[in-house]
């Protein structure tokens, strides 16, 4: 059942026929939520830009929208344009680890002495090599392996949390059972779509670990505001949630690198997650103490 973007209230239609000209497409009425007054779901009569830029500012309206409103099936299965987006995504994702290991293994020169500074230890740089010896279709196919795997492990970590009868959430009461686990995705998907901007490298050459990093943690914002609103829970179940995904999707990538003899790369930029952690938390406290100057004042 469709609900209103503003306020969630169901409602039975978003929109009714008008009186206007159906050639022009303009007879469309929206639909006024008797709860709040406001239009039901005025994304209706917006394009896909409008759409686009609402995600990268993780406006909840437009969340609602595609998962409830849009993408939501009663069978819980797949929108076409959802798998199609995945597949995107994960092509993406492969062309940016590629490039980001790629990277890493060519040394740097030290400003200091002039000497060279691997990016990883030599052993990984000699593998990396071999690797890189081989046919393209070859290389290819093994980080397609590495980025499908770890994608994998990311939606099924999340999936188990919230929609299986074992998950420890639903065990400690801490989160409901959810039975719909392919909307789980599908809001994973939707949310991740800001991994599309690397396109711009088209235009504009950039650093590639960089802007990796960046966007991955545009990406995690985006997956736990659309897990927040999936799910109807906090922002710390959300979080949390978006964290065991990330871990997990981490410890499949160094697991296969790990089994390639590339140990000594980080595939998900060029910080560790210790550092990245550290960061997060630094974040964390200066937004705590914000909200309490702000609250004070």
């Amino acid at each position: 059942m469709p609900i209103c973007i503003e306020c969630r209230h169901p409602v039975k239609t978003l929109w009714r026929e008008g009186a206007g000209d159906k050639s022009t497409g303009h007879n469309i009425r929206l639909t006024v939520c008797k709860n709040c007054g406001r239009f039901c779901d005025k994304y209706v009569e917006h394009d896909f830009v409008v759409l686009f830029i609402d995600l990268v500012l993780i406006k909840p309206q437009v969340y609602r929208h595609l998962l409830h409103n849009t993408l939501m099936k009663d069978e819980d299965e797949f929108a076409p344009s959802i798998i199609r987006l995945g597949v995107l995504l994960l092509l993406f994702d492969v062309y940016l680890t590629w490039a980001r290991i790629e990277k890493q293994s060519v040394p740097t020169v030290n400003s200091v002495d002039g000497t060279a500074s691997p990016g990883m230890n030599s052993a990984s740089v000699s593998n990396f090599g071999r690797l890189a010896q081989q046919p393209i279709v070859l290389q290819y196919m093994f980080f397609l392996l590495l980025c499908t795997l770890s994608t994998l492990a990311f939606h099924g970590s999340i999936r188990f949390l919230t929609s299986s009868r074992y998950s420890p959430l639903h065990l400690l009461g801490i989160l409901p059972q959810f039975s719909r686990p392919n909307s789980v995705s599908t809001a994973l998907l939707v949310s991740s779509s800001t991994k599309l901007f690397p396109i711009l490298m088209v235009i504009w050459e950039y650093d590639v670990p960089a802007a990796a990093r960046s966007l991955g943690w545009a990406v995690v914002a985006n997956n736990v505001e659309a897990l927040k609103i999936l799910l109807d829970c906090n922002y710390g179940v959300a979080t949390l949630l978006a964290t065991a995904g990330a871990l997990s999707r981490w410890a499949m990538g160094r697991a296969i690198l790990w089994a390639a003899g590339l140990d000594g790369v980080d595939s998900v930029g060029e910080h560790s997650v210790a550092e990245e952690g550290r960061v997060l938390g630094s974040l964390l406290m200066y937004a705590k103490d914000w909200l309490g100057r702000l609250a004070v004042g």
